[in-house]
C-alpha cells in the first residue's frame, strides 16, 4: 500500500513539475513575442520621428528660403520704384524736348513756304502752288510752267522760277528736296523716252541740273525721281484734270537726323 502510494506522490510531483514548466514556457514565449512587437513598434515610431524631423526641417529651411525670396523681391520693387520714377522723370524730360523740336520744324517749314510763295508770288495759280502737306513743304510746278508737251527741255520761264526758288533754297539749312515728276495716264512712246516713267524721271532730272550746275543748290541734299502716271492729282478723264497731273513737283523735308537721335538714344 506504502508502494503505491509513493508512486501516486511521486507521479503527482512530476505531473506538476511538467505543468509548471510548461506554463512557464508559454509565459516566456508570450513575453518574447510582446517584446519582440515592442521593438518593431519602437523602430516604426522612431522612422516615423525620424520622417517628422526631416518635414519639419524641409518646412523650415522652404520658410527661411521664401523669407530670403521676399526680401530680394521687397529690395528689386524699391529699386525698380526708385529707377521708375527716375525714368518717367527722363520720359517727360524727353517729351518735352521732343515737342519742342517738333514745333520748332514746324516754325521753320512755315516760314520755308511762305519765304517761297512770298518770292514766287508773280506766278498765276495755275502755273505753280506752295503748300504744306504731312510736315513737307511742296511747290508744285505745272508742265505748262517748265516744259513742252513731251519734252525734258526747261523753257526759259521755268528756269526765271527754278532760279527764284533756287535762291530760297539756298539760304536754307538742314532742308533735304526731291524732285519728283508726274505725268497724266496718256501713253507716251517716242524715240526720248519709252514710256511715262522715262519722260517724268528725265524731267526731274533736268530741274535737279538747273538747280544744281546752273544755280549752286548743294547736289548731296537733292532727289530726283520720276513717278509716271500713277500717283495724280485730279481725274485722268478731263483735259483740265490731265493738264493737272502733268507737273513736277520740289518737296521740301526737314532734317529729321536730330529727332531720331533723341527718340533713340
Amino acid at each position: 500500500m506504502k508502494k503505491a502510494f509513493y508512486s501516486f506522490a511521486f507521479i503527482s510531483l512530476l505531473m506538476g513539475v511538467l505543468f509548471t514548466s510548461c506554463v512557464s514556457n508559454k509565459k516566456f514565449l508570450a513575453s518574447e513575442a510582446k517584446a519582440d512587437k515592442l521593438q518593431k513598434d519602437n523602430a516604426i515610431s522612431l522612422n516615423k520621428l525620424i520622417d517628422c524631423n526631416s518635414q519639419v526641417k524641409s518646412l523650415t529651411d522652404e520658410k527661411s528660403s521664401l523669407q530670403n525670396a521676399n526680401a530680394s523681391v521687397e529690395n528689386d520693387l524699391k529699386i525698380l520704384s526708385t529707377e521708375s520714377k527716375m525714368t518717367i522723370a527722363d520720359q517727360a524730360k524727353r517729351l518735352k524736348s521732343l515737342q519742342n523740336m517738333i514745333q520748332a520744324q514746324k516754325n521753320v517749314m512755315a516760314n520755308l513756304k511762305n519765304s517761297i510763295a512770298d518770292a514766287l508770288l508773280n506766278y498765276k495759280a495755275d502755273e505753280l502752288s506752295v503748300y504744306i502737306k504731312d510736315g513737307n513743304v511742296y511747290v508744285s510746278l505745272e508742265e505748262k510752267l517748265l516744259f513742252k508737251s513731251g519734252s525734258d527741255m526747261v523753257n526759259p520761264q521755268g528756269k526765271e522760277a527754278l532760279k527764284t526758288l533756287a535762291k530760297v533754297l539756298n539760304s536754307t539749312r538742314d532742308i533735304t528736296v526731291n524732285i519728283e515728276g508726274h505725268t497724266d495716264n496718256v501713253p507716251i512712246s517716242t524715240k526720248l523716252f519709252e514710256d511715262n516713267w522715262d519722260l517724268s524721271t528725265a524731267r526731274a532730272t533736268s530741274i535737279v541740273r538747273i538747280l544744281t550746275k546752273d544755280n549752286n543748290f548743294d547736289p548731296a541734299r537733292i532727289t530726283a525721281s520720276g513717278r509716271g502716271q500713277f500717283h495724280p492729282v485730279k481725274t485722268n478723264e478731263t483735259a483740265e484734270g490731265r493738264a493737272g497731273n502733268r507737273r513736277t513737283e520740289v518737296i521740301l523735308s526737314p532734317d529729321l537726323n536730330e529727332l531720331y537721335k533723341l527718340l533713340y538714344q
